[in-house]
């Protein structure tokens, strides 16, 4: 069950005027990335929003929150992915942040988007684990180091991307560990989410 602290990654495709209703969790840390369309949250800390293609939510369910989250659009499908953290420690106070990430900050790079300490302007969570988008044109590389004793977790958002002598399509993950960095290269136009994990 789960990857050091990286404990679910869902992607889920939601259709018009569907989605999940109330529902509670407790000591996690949500992230959600939405690809495509728009996604209606409301939560009982009395956050209401509307998340949409190319915006990251963070949830600290800590000592307990209930959300739902909905598609409000009568014609387009939504495609996000939600991502489980375990906490650092638990009966942590819930929290909530949300960010836009402009697609010109991810191209030919990884943008940190969320981390310990919310580092250039990315969300802050309760884990020392680093999370990077990417954004690649075919054939570009780009390299990531890992500290001695840190993991990554790769997943491919969209397109196609080797890792380590490894060809990934869309929907794939790949955990690495005892490597000294990782390497991405995308065959097709690509993005990817790297974990950097303790």
């Amino acid at each position: 069950m789960g990857f050091r602290s990286l404990r679910v990654i869902n992607d889920d495709r939601v259709q018009p005027g569907q989605g999940f209703g109330m529902h509670g969790h407790r000591d996690m840390e949500i992230v959600t990335y939405v690809l495509e369309g728009t996604l209606e949250h409301r939560d009982s800390m009395g956050n209401s929003s509307l998340i949409r293609a190319g915006e990251l939510q963070r949830m600290t369910a800590g000592t307990g929150v209930r959300h739902s989250e909905y598609n409000p659009s009568d014609k387009e499908w939504v495609h996000l992915y939600q991502i489980w953290l375990l906490p650092q420690r638990q009966g942590l106070p819930p929290s909530y942040e949300q960010r836009t990430v402009a697609e010109g900050q991810t191209r030919g790079r990884f943008r940190l988007v969320a981390s310990p300490d919310g580092a250039d302007g990315s969300l802050t969570i309760h884990q020392d684990a680093r999370l990077y988008l990417a954004s690649l044109p075919a054939g570009q590389e780009i390299p990531h180091t890992l500290e001695r004793g840190r993991a990554a977790w790769l997943q491919i958002l969209r397109g196609s991307a080797a890792l380590l002598n490894h060809t990934l399509s869309a929907g794939d993950g790949v955990a690495v560990e005892k490597e000294d960095a990782v390497a991405v290269r995308a065959a097709v136009p690509s993005e990817v989410l790297l974990f950097d994990l303790a």
